[in-house]
């Protein structure tokens, strides 16, 4: 349940990262036209794709690192009982 909780406060976050970093990468500060060009919406299509990627792939690696801390906390904990 806490990681739930994290989620839903992390989340907002992390989507107003994404939403600026893509936006300054992709869309010119000036403005030419009312709508995206092609270019600007692929470059954001690619942009978030490979953002929410790597999130994904740091959410997994830092999970399997904190199974290992758990493991080896706990191995700790039986060796010294």
């Amino acid at each position: 349940m806490n990681k739930i909780v994290y989620l839903l406060q992390v989340l907002p976050t992390l989507v107003q990262i994404m939403t600026n970093a893509c936006h300054r990468k992709c869309v010119p500060p000036h403005y030419k036209e009312a709508e995206l060009t092609k270019g600007e919406s692929v470059c954001l299509d690619r942009c978030v794709a490979k953002y929410l990627d790597l999130h994904e792939r740091l959410g997994r690696k830092l999970t399997e690192l904190s199974v290992q801390d758990e493991e080896m906390m706990r191995k700790a904990a039986v060796g010294s009982g």
